[in-house]
């Protein structure tokens, strides 16, 4: 696949391929956006960006990703340091000018504003209200459904971070409820409910895997929210193969209707996904290769 052709290169440290496989994506902000997570986190361990962005200066897409990655970067330095240990605030400042240099070399990209959005949350305190609402403005303005965009700013909302989990749910619902039949923004709902168990299993265990919490997956509401987003999102969706920027979100509403115990959903979304598990959300309740595999075959072959 061109994607992990690509991620194999910058690995090694080189950048052509990164260069074209960015510029035969285009404007299809879901997949550029995917694509451009993806090779952030592959690139933060080596200096092929850096050595793309000396080799052409004036590349546009080599900003954007170089300000992803440094944002990248950032939350690396942060998990090593710990929960809890705060961040030189210049280092974050200089991750926010790079952002901000990269939406001026590429002014219809959502990306960099996406990368704003990310950063915002090491900040201790949170960002102005301000600042963030324009930096969401921003993006929305350039991709009013960009996903990655929206699950940031869920998070920064939520407990874990600059928020409560009533504020994280009411702006899950509202963007939810925005959204157009069809589109996966539908399964942010299934995401607020995978961060405030994430929030509650740390502070309860520390950060092991919780197995169960309650009625958290399967009370009435919960259910009710899941048949909900598979009928907005799955029962909207256009036919045809699941692209893989869709195999993140339908792992997180696969997980939910096993969860909540509704077979039929669980069957159909198997169906569609295959064997594309996701790390996340399975690994917080449980081995997720172990999860995905036994709910899938008792959901295929029961």
């Amino acid at each position: 696949m061109p994607l992990t052709e690509a991620r194999q290169d910058i690995v090694i440290g080189r950048w052509q391929g990164v260069r074209d496989l960015l510029r035969a994506t285009g404007t299809d902000w879901p997949r550029r956006t995917h694509r451009l997570r993806i090779l952030s986190h592959a690139a933060a361990g080596s200096s092929a960006v850096e050595t793309w962005r000396a080799a052409e200066p004036g590349s546009p897409d080599a900003a954007v990703l170089r300000a992803a990655t440094e944002v990248v970067r950032v939350f690396n330095h942060a998990i090593a340091a710990g929960r809890g240990v705060g961040i030189d605030q210049a280092r974050l400042d200089g991750a926010v000018t790079t952002c901000l240099d990269a939406a001026d070399a590429s002014p219809a990209d959502p990306m960099p504003w996406v990368s704003l959005l990310t950063v915002a949350r090491l900040y201790e305190g949170g960002i102005t209200q301000g600042e963030l609402r324009r930096w969401w403005d921003e993006m929305r303005r350039r991709d009013p459904y960009n996903m990655e965009g929206h699950v940031q700013l869920l998070r920064y909302f939520s407990a874990r971070w600059h928020g409560t989990h009533g504020r994280m749910y009411d702006f899950a619902r509202d963007a939810a409820g925005a959204a157009p039949p069809g589109s996966s923004l539908s399964v942010l709902v299934q995401i607020a409910r995978v961060e405030e168990f994430r929030h509650v299993a740390e502070a309860a265990r520390g950060r092991r895997p919780v197995r169960d919490f309650g009625q958290h997956w399967h009370h009435e509401l919960a259910v009710t929210e899941v048949r909900r987003t598979f009928e907005r999102w799955i029962g909207g969706r256009a036919a045809g193969p699941v692209v893989p920027e869709e195999v993140g979100e339908l792992n997180y509403l696969t997980h939910a209707a096993c969860y909540a115990g509704l077979d039929g959903e669980a069957r159909a979304l198997f169906a569609l996904l295959g064997s594309r598990a996701a790390r996340v959300p399975w690994s917080y309740t449980g081995d997720a290769a172990e999860q995905f595999t036994a709910f899938r075959a008792a959901r295929l072959e029961g």
